[in-house]
């Protein structure tokens, strides 16, 4: 029974560890949105950004919610159909009048005045529907069986690609080579296919001109201050300039417009700047309590489903943040990847919000034969 309730208390940190990177997030999206009004001199409610990233987290948090009563097997077992829904709303990105345009990319529906992002859906599915395909076996995946899945699982990676979207579509490849691993798909059914169609894809971008010009830019972003490098260039001073303590909240200089995207995917470059490097730890320390405990509860679960869901949830959320956070940093190339739970964003924001409140459904159920009295 004390190890039970050891395991609610786990499960009530994950929740506060999650609705602190929420709050933060709250505060520097009103920060940020009240500075780019104030700049531009726009007639605007500077509340309203945050209004609208309330109602998104009050809707996920509802979804989350009937989620967590219907059950994370429930969700398994619709994955499929799911998948078949938001693949089709991948097609509708590349529809007249219902997908939207911006800055070249067919990422967004707009259906009923609603705008959504099907890519970041799938990044949940396709490990769902994976994990629902293996969990229902009885014997080892074979290849003829593991290529038909894949097959399957490449349609919508494939409209990504289209979109562009290459993040998403890095993103989700690597979240399914974990799953593979963690499945225990053999290693030549997947990985070495993957590294021969790595190293003909990296052959053939570097006989492009762009791709070795876009690894210099990467390099040394100062050299297209008025291009590429310009957000990777604002950001590291953005970040530096918070020093160890920051500049203080609503100090920020960087908000001011020289820094594009700095209430998506740049916010953490925002908040380094006005709550230094202890803030930056903070955040990192609020990621990896979410990382520890989400593994920790994968472990306790009893259906083998369920240790998979928790785990690869656990994993993507963690790994988003890690991606978003070195972008930031310099660290890793500049792609649109938002900070779970922390960017504004409808899209991301609902699906993070999904994929916890199916962690939080698969923790559950534990196993009883470890709860022992702790002596």
């Amino acid at each position: 029974m004390l190890k039970i309730n050891m395991l609610n208390k786990y499960q009530s940190i994950l929740l506060m560890s999650v609705a602190a990177i929420f709050a933060l997030g709250i505060l520097m999206v009103f920060d940020i949105s009240s500075a780019e009004i104030l700049d531009k001199e726009l007639k605007q409610n500077p509340h309203q950004p945050v209004l609208k990233q309330l109602v998104y987290a009050f809707l996920a948090i509802m979804a989350g919610i009937v989620v967590y009563l219907v059950g994370y097997r429930t969700i398994l077992e619709l994955s499929g159909p799911l998948l078949i829904l938001f693949t089709f709303f991948l097609v509708l990105v590349f529809v007249p009048w219902v997908g939207q345009e911006i800055n070249g990319a067919h990422r967004w529906v707009k259906i009923f005045g609603i705008s959504m992002q099907p890519s970041e859906f799938i990044k949940c599915f396709l490990p769902l529907y994976f994990i629902r395909v293996i969990s229902e076996r009885k014997t080892p995946i074979d290849f003829k069986s593991f290529m038909k899945i894949f097959a399957i699982m490449a349609i919508p990676i494939g409209l990504i690609l289209l979109e562009p979207d290459n993040g998403t579509v890095a993103i989700i490849l690597v979240t399914l080579f974990v799953l593979f691993f963690l499945t225990r798909v053999k290693w030549i059914y997947w990985l070495l296919p993957s590294l021969l169609c790595t190293i003909v894809a990296g052959f053939a971008a570097l006989q492009m001109k762009h791709v070795p010009d876009r690894i210099r830019i990467y390099l040394n972003p100062e050299q297209d201050l008025r291009g590429k490098g310009h957000q990777p260039h604002q950001a590291k001073i953005a970040a530096g300039s918070g020093g160890l303590l920051g500049r203080g909240i609503g100090e920020s200089l960087q908000k001011m417009n020289y820094l594009p995207e700095a209430r998506s995917d740049y916010i953490a470059a925002i908040y380094a700047e006005e709550f230094g490097f202890l803030g930056i730890m903070v955040l990192i320390f609020l990621y990896t309590t979410i990382g520890f405990l989400g593994f920790y509860l994968a472990s306790k679960t009893t259906f083998i489903g369920g240790f998979y869901l928790v785990t690869i949830l656990t994993f993507l959320i963690c790994f988003q943040a890690f991606v978003n956070l070195g972008i930031v940093s310099g660290l890793l190339p500049s792609k649109g990847t938002s900070l779970p739970f922390f960017s504004q964003g409808g899209s991301s924001l609902f699906v993070n919000f999904f994929a916890m409140s199916l962690v939080l459904s698969a923790a559950k159920e534990v196993k009883k034969h470890t709860y022992e009295p702790i002596r």
